[in-house]
């Protein structure tokens, strides 16, 4: 996995580019609490929530440099955030590595022949204290497929990937490489069809994601934080 040390240099200063959406726009909306604690008139056991609007993008990490799937695949993935998430006062608002629970999922892609392409959907953030907190956020969709063929060398793709079961399958048949491990397995009778249509077949496309250039999320709506 690639070291995280690029994000350290200058990561507030990016988040803050990343978050604000206008020179006369507020980095985030506070809930009244706040603003009656800017008057001076907050009571400090009332708590207070803080806004992250719609459209913002959270960078994400993964254990794996690569997370492979077959075009049509669901997995569910467990992603990080990169890096702490803070507001214009520096107050951390989303630590890094908190944990981003979603899965990948197939999108049809229009005017393409039943061709599908591949996003993650994140559900909810799990905090190291154990506080879940739900959040409607995708990463981009992934078109691009890679070939594999009959017989192929697949060393390359396959060194440090995480593979969910379809794709595993795809690979094993088509490779041989019977020791080919996935995230989830795949049941009997699913496994026996698969088989049956790579028979017929000389090669398959599979999605190769980089999940810290391709899984980046953008949230859907806004994102509601408590601060206690």
């Amino acid at each position: 996995m690639r070291s995280l040390m690029s994000w350290q240099s200058g990561t507030a200063a990016l988040m803050t580019i990343a978050i604000t959406t206008g020179a006369v726009t507020p980095l985030f909306t506070f809930a009244p609490a706040q603003a009656q604690f800017n008057q001076g008139q907050f009571n400090i056991n009332q708590p207070r929530t803080i806004t992250i609007p719609a459209n913002v993008t959270l960078p994400v990490t993964y254990e794996k440099e690569k997370v492979i799937v077959n075009p049509g695949e669901k997995l569910p993935l467990t992603l990080r955030i990169a890096n702490d998430i803070i507001d214009s006062n520096r107050n951390v608002l989303i630590p890094a590595n908190t944990e981003v629970v979603g899965e990948l999922q197939p999108v049809n892609l229009p005017n393409s022949n039943n061709k599908k392409g591949v996003r993650f959907v994140a559900r909810e953030l799990v905090f190291a204290s154990g506080r879940r907190q739900q959040i409607n956020a995708n990463s981009k969709t992934l078109t691009q497929t890679q070939r594999i063929s009959k017989g192929s060398d697949t060393g390359q793709i396959l060194t440090d990937a995480a593979i969910g079961a379809g794709a595993a399958t795809v690979i094993s048949l088509l490779t041989g490489n019977k020791k080919i491990e996935t995230l989830e397995p795949i049941g009997g009778a699913a496994a026996g069809a698969l088989a049956s249509v790579l028979l017929r077949k000389k090669q398959a496309d599979v999605f190769v994601l980089q999940p810290e250039e391709d899984l980046d999320i953008t949230l859907l709506s806004n994102l509601v934080l408590s601060r206690n």
